[in-house]
């Protein structure tokens, strides 16, 4: 049986690298505790088993030592202007993945001669981010009121990723890497990404996320399409203190969802309620901070209105915390997947430009559970 030598700085590396404690992986490989002594060494697939266990690409563990593991884009995700820390294979995997699957998308829609879109790269940083979000919410089509008459914030979301994915827009929402439940996103590490690109542009939304939250990163990422400028958010508190670029992002998307004169008229109503902020987000269906927040860019409210809001809003959504629902596989999988890009890999296999192979690896589905999929977006394959 053929051994091979790993260094045991690899081993702990992995481990950490994971999120994990070296006695929790050692749980599922039993060996590890001897190979990270040195007392013996791991055959290929004893590796090959800790590489899977840890989501560690398996020729990293032949490195002498670790590599620098940095975000393939900008990194936004900043609080007073102080980085985060170095990125999960989560959410690296995720980011991998998004772009394979922009850059299949890019090149078929370049080969088939498509024009790219006028919007992407559109508005500049000097511009004003209100008037973007106006353009924004134009382009969409999305009317006056609209959120309001939308059942639930889970509808809006639809509807809003529909109109999105309309512009030629992937718009992707998942809260696990692929279709994987045991490895699931962070909303601590980041609330979604854009990928730009003129022909096919992409968002990332965060779906571990509250449906109110995700309303806002499908605008905000969007914003960064519109100016072009990719990336990774968190945002986590929308206070002054962030990038430019992403205080430019927030302008817009709240522009674009909660749009001013629509506030200014509805919180005349409101704001003598016991929830005027409560009011406010079941209306634009945004989270109740984003509404509180936009009232404060507005002036109607002062600052410490704000803060003491924000403050006891934070609490009790700690105390509550955010569970991911399940909900039907297929159903999923036009926000995994993304309607628009799956309809694309659908017909380049049905018309022989791709394997179904390569198929299956683009969407991340195999066998009978891509037929039925396909099925689902009305497409019988042969």
């Amino acid at each position: 049986m053929i051994r091979v030598p790993v260094p045991p700085e690899m081993l702990l590396w992995a481990c950490e690298r994971a999120g994990h404690d070296v006695a929790d992986v050692a749980e599922r490989v039993p060996q590890l505790w001897a190979w990270v002594r040195s007392e013996r060494q791991p055959t290929l697939k004893q590796l090959e088993k800790l590489a899977k266990v840890t989501h560690t690409p398996l020729g990293y563990l032949f490195l002498p030592e670790p590599p620098d593991e940095d975000l393939p884009v900008p990194d936004y995700r900043t609080v007073s202007g102080t980085a985060t820390a170095k990125p999960s294979p989560n959410l690296l995997d995720t980011l991998y993945t998004m772009q394979r699957r922009q850059a299949w998308l890019r090149d078929s829609l370049v080969e088939h001669e498509a024009e790219p879109l006028a919007f992407v790269g559109s508005a500049h940083l000097a511009d004003d981010p209100d008037g973007a979000g106006r353009e924004m919410r134009r382009t969409l089509d999305l009317g006056e009121g609209w959120a309001g008459r939308v059942r639930t914030w889970q509808d809006a979301v639809g509807e809003l990723r529909r109109a999105i994915e309309h512009l030629g827009v992937m718009a992707v929402i998942n809260g696990v890497v692929g279709n994987n439940t045991h490895r699931r996103l962070r909303v601590d590490e980041f609330r979604g990404f854009a990928l730009t690109d003129p022909y096919a542009p992409l968002i990332f939304v965060n779906g571990a996320d509250a449906k109110s939250a995700q309303m806002f990163t499908l605008a905000h990422e969007l914003a960064h399409v519109w100016l072009g400028t990719e990336g990774v958010s968190g945002f986590d508190t929308l206070l002054p203190g962030g990038t430019e670029v992403e205080d430019w992002c927030n302008r817009a998307a709240a522009e674009m969802l909660v749009p001013a004169q629509e506030v200014r008229a509805r919180w005349m109503r409101v704001k003598r309620w016991p929830d005027p902020f409560d009011s406010l987000a079941r209306a634009f269906k945004v989270s109740p901070v984003v509404a509180a927040r936009r009232a404060l860019d507005l002036t109607l409210i002062e600052h410490s209105t704000f803060f003491e809001f924000y403050e006891g809003y934070v609490k009790r959504e700690r105390r509550s915390g955010t569970k991911a629902t399940g909900g039907d596989f297929f159903n999923n999988q036009n926000t995994r997947v993304g309607e628009l890009f799956a309809t694309h890999v659908l017909h380049a296999a049905m018309e022989g430009r791709i394997g179904f192979k390569e198929a299956y690896d683009l969407t991340g589905l195999r066998g009978g559970t891509f037929q039925k999929y396909a099925r689902r977006l009305g497409m019988d394959l042969p």
